[in-house]
Order: C-alpha cells, then sequence, then structure tokens
C-alpha cells in the first residue's frame, strides 16, 4: 500500500470532513461529530495549518487525517504551551493497516520540527504509548474533565519538556461546543 502524508489544503475540506465522518460512524466512544469539530478548530485561532495532515493513496485520494491545535495547561502561577492530538481519522477500507500510525509519527515530527515541546492525547491506553505517551498525571497534568487517568496522556517532544510544567489542560472552547 502506497499512502503519502501531506499538509491539508483548503479544497481537500469537504473530502477530509467525509473521511473524519466515516471514520467514527461505527466508534464505540464517540458523539459522530468529529467531523464538525475539525471545521470549528479550521476557524479558530488554535488552528496550525501545517498540523493538519491528510494519508492520500495511490490514487491521490485522502484515505486519512490528523489534527494538533494550540492548548494550554494552566496552573495558578504558570501557563505553558502545548498541542492537542485530536482527531485522527482514517477511512473504514485503510483501517488497522498502519493509516493511523504514519499520521500521527508525521505528525509528531511536524510538531517537533516548528519547535513545540509537547503534546496531549485522550486516547486508548494500549495505543497511543508506543509513539512515546505516557500518562499525563506522570507530570501532575489533568484533564478539565472526568476522564481514566490510563487514557489522558502526554508526550515530551524535548527531553525534560514537562518536567516542570503541571496543571489543568484548556482546550480551545471549539472543543466544548
Amino acid at each position: 500500500m502506497d499512502i503519502a502524508i501531506r499538509q491539508e489544503r483548503q479544497e481537500d475540506y469537504l473530502n477530509t470532513e467525509h473521511v473524519v465522518k466515516r471514520a467514527f460512524e461505527q466508534a464505540e466512544y464517540s458523539d459522530q461529530k468529529e467531523h464538525f469539530l475539525v471545521q470549528r478548530l479550521r476557524k479558530s485561532e488554535a488552528f496550525i495549518p501545517e498540523l493538519s495532515l491528510v494519508a492520500v493513496d495511490e490514487n491521490k485520494e485522502i484515505v486519512g487525517h490528523i489534527l494538533l491545535t494550540r492548548i494550554k495547561i494552566v496552573d495558578q502561577n504558570e501557563e505553558n504551551a502545548s498541542l492537542a492530538l485530536a482527531p485522527v481519522s482514517v477511512a473504514t477500507a485503510y483501517q488497522r493497516k498502519g493509516v493511523g500510525s504514519t499520521l500521527i509519527r508525521e505528525a509528531i515530527q511536524k510538531a517537533s520540527e516548528l519547535g513545540y515541546t509537547s503534546i496531549i492525547v485522550l486516547g486508548h491506553k494500549d495505543y497511543y504509548p508506543k509513539f512515546g505517551f505516557k500518562r499525563a498525571d506522570l507530570w501532575d497534568i489533568s484533564a478539565p474533565f472526568p476522564v481514566a487517568s490510563d487514557s489522558f496522556m502526554a508526550l515530551e517532544l524535548e527531553e525534560g519538556a514537562l518536567q516542570h510544567v503541571k496543571g489543568m489542560v484548556v482546550y480551545p472552547k471549539e472543543f466544548m461546543e
């Protein structure tokens, strides 16, 4: 399977949203509205065009998408910048074939190249650790809503980047709409 990863372009938006919608149609832990979240985030100040990536097949069809957006980790004294990884979407016919992993690795690499130092994800406890994610509570980083601690994870893109960071993740309002 020949898959290429590239930055999403404005002319891709409708196709990307279709892939996102279809990817989550049967998902157990989903409200099936992730495509609307992508729409809202693209219009927000949290959006980073270079970190909205698509996977395309040999026919140049979009078969996957990943989005990293700006977030903050806040405690009483400090505010630290980070990224949220959400959502990752792969067309049904391409799931379990490495497309999601390829998107995640590429997004991590691109975020690091752009100078970001950490990423936060709410995801499957057995999937994301293979990319280096660890429980966020190891750094005293918490979610702004009830969530299983082993599913709320962080990744340092730079060794020690979260060493002195603690607090609650503040997502853009678009995540809560």
